[in-house]
């Protein structure tokens, strides 16, 4: 059977990190934003419209009557007996611009949040969805956790960025038009000023890009340090790190791997401190030579008083926009040139299930010839495993640590896809078969089980098969199969009470922390309470005591309405199996009951040797 590739095009070490986005991509990208942003609210999206041309408009018209105010006093200082009048009326108009901005604002504020909302639902949502339907290999695959991380980063920014566009279009018009203000005075003034803008643009653009290639550079060592700060933050973790006296050498480390990713940042910026100064002489120098010109003019009695006001707030405010704009540009430069991974990410292949779904579940299932190797390796994990499991029978799978186990199981399950070979169920082969569909016929349970902690102990148990209404009688009997009600019934709200002491129910009654046996017998009740037809059970009482082990596979071992598939390195769980496989290294050495693999004396019997001369 062919295997798609694990190695998409679009990935590999050697991709260019510091990637530059083109107009038309730049452009795409902000549509893509807004199209996203409207569907999620219509009315936001023209209310943010209408407000970015208001916030562009208002503050010059603001100022335009400011101006017309200090000449109308002027003219009234002068004996003029009319600009008394004026100089109210426009006093009176300034004050209602201000009363209007300040509802609007209010308003527009309210907007803003709720579309923040909106927003940040849906792509979070979609974020998800995507992430939890890749093919279940990439979950290995470094190259793709590390664009995840990346697309991630935009993901939950993708609620501000429309904010971001729209303080770039009201910066953008507000400087345009403040341009213009300025023509209808002097057209070499404005032109001083719009050439004083254009180096701290550039400036900040070379600067935003040379961060974001060191943020995807430094994946690795964020992550590092993130799992470092994980590792240290959860209780349950404290007690070991203070025996082995490593929390001091952790924090050292995270310390390390923070201040060298700060200092990397830095170092960018403090290049640019002299080039940002002298744009800034350039920005101050520009505003000095309109000053002195307009004082010249209103000497010279060219111009009214009131256009010193006018000029002096109309440049303040181009060369002051302007330097937002550099900045909302570049923040939002980065975030549109990481929207490139967010697409590689949003586009990757969900798994296949279109294939034909099981009715009922398969009275055989076959291995044949499976080989497999893991993503970015060339060594085979196993290595042409052939091997039939039919309905109601009773397996067991042995070997060393590494021998292949799990990625068998796994394999069986549909959540690998083998290099070569097949799996069939009833001569189907899986790739064929919707394996949604399979796995509603499976009951697995390993040894990294879930703890659900925010639940209750009923919830745990339920959480087994949530698809059909919660079975209070089923999620007895199945905790009582797993030997799990003995603690539960300790508990104070017993089934109901909740089994994290961080977790509190609305009586006040904390939650109760269970012991790894405890928790192990809960997994096990979850999967019990699935009642599949198929049941694995991968190292499934490593803490449960020996006793408890033996009754509860004594009972599985006895009810043939299932089939099992037991991983373990005790002998009490596997020595009732009706077949036993022996795998090594990848591949099947040996196989059949307990008694026969006794008898041969090979591998089987060297690794159980001890057990052996114990249970004799």
């Amino acid at each position: 059977m062919s295997t798609p590739s694990r190695h998409p095009p679009e990935f590999g070490p050697k991709r260019d990190l510091a990637r530059k986005l083109a107009f038309k991509p730049y452009l795409r990208a902000v549509v893509q934003v807004l199209r996203v942003s409207f569907r999620a609210s219509p009315a936001a999206v023209i209310m943010k419209v209408a407000g970015s041309l208001v916030s562009a408009l208002l503050p010059l018209v603001t100022t335009y009557f400011a101006a017309l105010t200090t000449t109308a006093l002027a003219a009234g200082y002068a004996g003029d007996p009319d600009a008394g009048g004026r100089a109210v009326v426009y006093v009176i108009v300034t004050a209602a611009l201000g009363l209007f901005w300040g509802g609007f604002s209010s308003v527009d504020r309210f907007i803003q949040q709720l579309m923040s909302f909106r927003v940040g639902a849906i792509v979070g949502d979609l974020m998800y969805e995507r992430f939890l339907a890749l093919d279940f290999w990439r979950y290995d695959d470094k190259e793709t956790v590390d664009l995840y991380d990346r697309a991630k980063r935009f993901s939950d920014s993708y609620a501000r960025v429309l904010d971001r566009i729209a303080a770039i279009f009201t910066q953008a018009v507000s400087v345009i038009l403040a341009i213009g203000a300025l023509v209808l005075v002097s057209w070499w003034i404005a032109a001083i000023v719009l050439v004083a803008i254009v180096p701290s643009v550039y400036l900040q653009f070379k600067l935003s890009r040379e961060q974001m290639a060191h943020w995807n550079t430094q994946v690795d060592s964020r992550r590092q340090r993130r799992m470092i700060e994980t590792n240290l933050l959860r209780p349950q973790h404290i007690a070991e790190m203070r025996l082995y006296g490593i929390v001091g050498y952790l924090m050292e480390l995270r310390s390390r791997l923070r201040d060298a990713d700060e200092r990397r940042r830095l170092d960018f910026q403090r290049r640019y401190i002299p080039k940002q100064l002298a744009a800034d002489s350039l920005q101050y120098g520009a505003e000095v030579v309109s000053l002195i010109w307009v004082v010249g003019q209103i000497i010279s009695r060219v111009q009214p008083v009131g256009q010193f006001l006018y000029v002096q707030q109309i440049v303040s405010r181009a060369l002051s926009t302007a330097n937002n704009l550099v900045s909302s540009l570049s923040y939002i430069d980065e975030d549109l040139a990481n929207l490139k991974d967010y697409e590689l990410f949003m586009n990757l292949p969900a798994r296949a299930g279109a294939g034909t779904p099981l009715t009922a579940p398969p009275r055989s299932v076959e291995l044949r010839d499976v080989r497999f190797s893991y993503t970015g390796s060339d060594i085979q994990v196993i290595k042409g495993v052939s091997l039939t499991i039919r309905e109601g029978q009773h397996i067991a799978i042995v070997g060393e640590n590494g021998a292949g186990k799990s990625t068998l199981i796994r394999i069986l399950a549909g959540l690998y896809t083998p290099d070569s070979g097949q799996v069939l169920l009833d001569g189907v082969d899986l790739a064929d078969v919707d394996v949604t569909s399979w796995h509603r016929h499976l009951a697995v349970l390993s040894q990294e089980f879930l703890k659900y902690e925010f639940a209750t102990a009923a919830e745990n148990i339920h959480f087994g098969n949530v698809d059909a209404p919660r079975d209070d009688g089923r999620i007895r009997q199945a905790a009582d199969d797993a030997e799990a009600m003995d603690f539960i019934r300790k508990l104070p709200n017993g089934l109901d009470n909740h089994v994290s002491n961080w977790m509190e129910d609305p009586r006040g009654r904390k939650g109760s922390g269970l012991s790894g046996g405890e928790w192990q017998r809960l997994a096990m009740a979850r999967n019990f309470y699935r009642e599949a037809s198929y049941m694995v059970m991968d190292e499934p009482t490593s803490a449960i005591d020996a006793l408890a082990e033996h009754r509860i596979f004594s009972r599985l071992f006895a009810d043939h309405s299932r089939t099992m598939i037991a991983i373990s390195h005790r002998l009490a769980t596997i020595e009732k199996a009706d077949v036993i496989y022996m795998l090594e290294d990848g591949r099947i050495v040996e196989q059949g009951t307990h008694r026969e693999l006794v008898e041969l004396r090979g591998r089987y019997y060297r690794m159980f040797e001890s057990q052996l001369t114990t249970a004799e």
